[in-house]
């Protein structure tokens, strides 16, 4: 049974090594109350009770990993800033390797901040410059992540379109992972998937699935396979995993494909629940478990990230539980 399987892995104590490359922000909440309309605008005015900033995008990749007991090191780029150095003095605290992030004067480090009333988002503000990197740069970076990669038990792109992801950076660091022998996953985004041909798995979106293979609209497993048909055509890579929000995940090879139905029973904030997905996968490939199992549980993690407001992680022993309490809903149903 796949519980067995977690036990096993929890009672090994074996911690893979992944390397995240990735666009690096902080996610900064506001929180207050809203009773009354500015008399400037048709505005509400929020009365701020409270602020926090945690890590997101590929950051929340590195802290799902951290999470489930992985050793991570992260690459990536951040502006020369003050967030910059909160973002690195985050990463720090979560025990991670941040010897390979790399501070570019030109940039301001990511933030996106969310105004919250009550449960519900106001606003979103986000402060980013997403033009390519210099030249100069990805050659730093390549530099520092090629002995990370020869370290790595697997490789983790994490993509959100912010700059760091050109189509030449992006080919060199899976060519270096293939010489090497290791696995690349990869969360995509942008319409150019040529960019990660020769990686595992690409990991889109039922939308991001559908703007990069340019279909109008995907309701169906066929419509579904055929729009995967380009981006395999593309890409060459082995296996598609494409998130479906309420009906759950599909696993696509070039002739075959696995439904894996939600295990969500209540949804609060979807915030960051992709990354989740994606670190999940990672990790328990990276421990020996296929890729069904290992999408099988990165659904039951997903299900519970979704029940928290914004970006939350998980662990083996809560995803032990969620099967658990999933297995007793699923025989009282029967009977």
């Amino acid at each position: 049974m796949l519980i067995d399987k977690l036990n096993n892995i929890q009672s090994s104590n074996n911690k893979p090594n992944i390397l995240v490359i990735g666009d690096l922000m902080l996610d900064h909440y506001i929180w207050g109350n809203a009773t009354r309309l500015s008399p400037e605008a048709p505005v509400p005015i929020v009365d701020i009770k409270e602020e926090s900033t945690t890590l997101g995008g590929a950051a929340n990749v590195v802290k799902n990993l951290v999470s489930l007991g992985a050793n991570v090191t992260v690459a990536g780029v951040t502006g020369n800033d003050n967030m910059g150095k909160q973002l690195i003095g985050l990463l720090d605290n979560e025990g991670v390797n941040t010897d390979t992030i790399i501070k570019d004067n030109n940039r301001t480090t990511t933030v996106k901040t969310r105004v919250l009333v009550g449960n519900h988002q106001l606003v979103r503000l986000d402060r980013e410059i997403t033009t390519t990197l210099l030249r100069t740069l990805e050659n730093d970076l390549i530099k520092k992540v090629s002995s990370c990669i020869a370290n790595a038990d697997l490789v983790v792109l994490s993509d959100y379109n912010k700059g760091l992801f050109s189509s030449a950076l992006t080919q060199r660091i899976i060519k270096i992972a293939n010489l090497n022998n290791k696995r690349v996953i990869i969360d995509p985004k942008g319409l150019d998937y040529k960019k990660y041909k020769g990686a595992f798995i690409i990991k889109p979106n039922r939308k991001e699935l559908a703007e990069a293979s340019k279909s109008e609209n995907i309701n169906s497993i066929a419509t579904l396979k055929e729009a995967a048909s380009i981006l395999f055509k593309q890409t060459g890579v082995p296996y598609l995993v494409v998130t479906l929000s309420e009906q759950g995940m599909v696993i696509l090879s070039k002739h075959n494909h696995t439904e894996l139905p939600v295990k969500a029973t209540e949804v609060f904030d979807v915030t960051g629940a992709g990354d989740t997905v994606l670190a999940t996968i990672a990790y328990f490939l990276s421990q020996g478990l296929n890729l069904e199992e290992s999408c099988e549980l990165a659904n039951h993690a997903a299900a519970i990230v979704i029940r928290h407001l914004g970006s939350a992680t998980t662990t083996i022993e809560e995803i032990i539980k969620d099967m658990v309490d999933d297995e007793k809903q699923r025989v009282n149903y029967m009977f």
